[in-house]
């Protein structure tokens, strides 16, 4: 049994309405405590005495004396007020909750404290990950912040929707991501990742350097906005030739969140959202008109595809394209989806692609493997005929995408609330409760992937009957793209856009590390990557 602070408190609007009800009554029938008879000094005070209660509560009586999540295992340590926050800020997101699963014995959950003492649960077994990915994915919704945040911006797509609208629109979007229609799109994919490599080879030639470096983030940022935009959308953004255009500075302002943005998401764990979303701030403004620009540009789109579909025109195999011939969606749900696709489908990936570039120049003989086994299956740069039979047909290329995949998670936690109050693995969750899913912990969990579970070994993906497991315990184990109805929809598109782009950019040059003894700085974000990027030397690979 457990006392609940009444929902109806924590409410702004339900406290400004009850201080200003109670200094009415204070100054007509109790003068004597009103302060100096004033209906307003009175409402202010009463107001700010509910946010002392409120803060003493929740801060400190409610976390350490009256959850039942404080018998679950976790850290020690960390401060009175602001539980383990220190920890998490200074170090990568997803490192402590890999130190704290290996280390911490725990059933499957584990539970800290966060700023102001917030309670978090961590995920750890796959019997727990089942429970909250499968069999009760729709009690974990996505965290309201989160949604009222970057849900104003690209509307209740699939990211967003819960429920049943999320069960409806995944349906309706399957027959677009399923293999049968990926693996049309394995040319684009080969075509870009090919318009990459020679664009980089033209970086280099025009170099007035003696040994000239390329930035690979900003060059497989580029490839993966022009890939999401051709497959996905079926609009070359042309960043590859123009990554200046203004269509792509418009995708920059809304999707590439900058300092500004921090300082706003920071805002919003004191104000409410409907406040923090109308400041007059730059950030605000600039974001409001960019996504104004990125949703005409969608509409644009769409009635394009429209007025081709009742022409009974070709159709361009792009995602939404197969989306708008299934019927199944407004124009509203068309425009809110291809946002989401810009949002979830391109950093993730130019995230992955450069820690593959990293891990590449780490290990030189998985790159010369890698490299031989490419050329053995694609014969030039030039070979027009690398289709999802070419690529698919590589264990190499296969176990090393997989690996990378594994061992850098481009996102490496991701967060979940409780819609209602529930369980996992028998212990009660209370609504509200955040709940962390952690592809940094669960893909390095010692249990499912044995005491070499950090290391980077592509091999473990090719061992017999190993290609989708990678020799772990549990096929939970591999958290990159999470599991069940709330998957990731575009695994299949992410894998083979992520294969292509690895066997044109390895085929054509050996690369190694500016700077191998700099340490690698992981920013905060989203997606996780090195902060000062990723420099390297190229190599052009003979006349490949």
């Amino acid at each position: 049994m457990y006392i609940k602070f009444p929902e109806f408190m924590s409410t702004y609007r339900t406290w400004a309405i009850s201080s200003l009800a109670s200094s009415i009554v204070l100054v007509r029938l109790f003068p004597h405590l009103a302060i100096r008879h004033s209906y307003a000094l009175t409402a202010l005070a009463i107001f700010s005495l509910y946010w002392v209660v409120y803060g003493i509560y929740s801060i400190i009586i409610w976390p350490r004396f009256i959850s039942p999540l404080r018998h679950l295992p976790g850290p020690t340590g960390g401060s009175f007020f602001n539980g383990q926050w220190s920890v998490l800020v200074a170090e990568p997101s997803g490192i402590p909750p890999r130190r704290w699963a290996n280390e911490i014995p725990n059933d499957g959950l584990i539970h800290y404290l966060h700023m102001f003492n917030k309670p978090r649960v961590l995920v750890t077994n796959p019997k727990a990950l089942a429970e909250v990915l499968v069999t009760k994915s729709y009690d974990f919704v996505k965290p309201s912040l989160i949604r009222s945040g970057i849900g104003k911006i690209l509307g209740i797509g699939i990211l967003f929707a819960e429920g049943d609208e999320h069960k409806v629109q995944r349906k309706n979007l399957m027959p677009a991501f399923n293999f049968r229609h990926v693996k049309e799109l394995y040319p684009i994919f080969w075509s870009k990742s090919r318009e990459m490599v020679h664009a980089i080879q033209a970086e280099l030639k025009a170099s007035s350097e003696p040994k000239p470096s390329i930035e690979v983030g900003e060059w497989g940022s580029r490839a993966t906005l022009d890939i999401i935009g051709v497959a996905g959308l079926g609009k070359d953004f042309e960043a590859l030739k123009s990554p200046d255009n203004e269509l792509n500075r418009v995708y920059r302002t809304v999707f590439q969140p900058d300092r500004a943005a921090q300082i706003i998401g920071l805002l919003s764990i004191f104000l409410p959202d409907f406040i923090v979303q109308n400041l007059p701030l730059s950030r605000n403004n600039k974001v409001g008109a960019a996504s104004k620009v990125a949703r005409r540009t969608c509409r644009d789109l769409i009635a394009e595809k429209r007025r081709r579909l009742a022409n009974k025109e070709p159709m361009h195999p792009d995602i939404i394209s197969v989306a708008l011939e299934s019927g199944g969606f407004s124009d509203d749900d068309l425009v809110n989806n291809m946002m989401t696709f810009l949002a979830a489908g391109h950093e993730t990936t130019a995230s992955a692609f450069m820690w593959a570039t990293y891990l590449l120049c780490q290990h030189p003989d998985v790159q010369k493997k890698l490299r031989q086994e490419i050329h053995t299956h694609i014969p030039s740069l030039s070979s027009d005929s690398v289709d999802h039979e070419v690529l698919d047909n590589m264990p190499y290329l296969h176990a090393f995408c997989q690996e990378v995949l594994r061992i850098y998670s481009p996102v490496p936690l991701t967060l979940r609330q409780a819609a209602c109050d529930t369980t996992i693995q028998g212990h009660f969750i209370p609504k509200n409760t955040t709940v962390i899913l952690a592809p940094w912990a669960t893909n390095h969990n010692i249990e499912m992937w044995g005491e070499d579970a950090s290391e980077f070994k592509p091999e473990r993906w090719m061992a017999p009957g190993q290609a989708n497991a990678g020799g772990a315990v549990s096929n939970y184990a591999f958290l990159t793209f999470l599991h069940g109805p709330r998957s990731c929809i575009g695994m299949k598109f992410a894998q083979a856009e992520f294969a292509a782009l690895i066997a044109a950019f390895v085929g054509s040059f050996e690369c190694e590390l500016v700077d191998p003894e700099e340490q690698i700085i992981i920013k905060g974000g989203i997606t996780a990557k090195p902060r000062n990027g990723m420099k390297v030397y190229l190599n052009k690979v003979g006349d490949w």
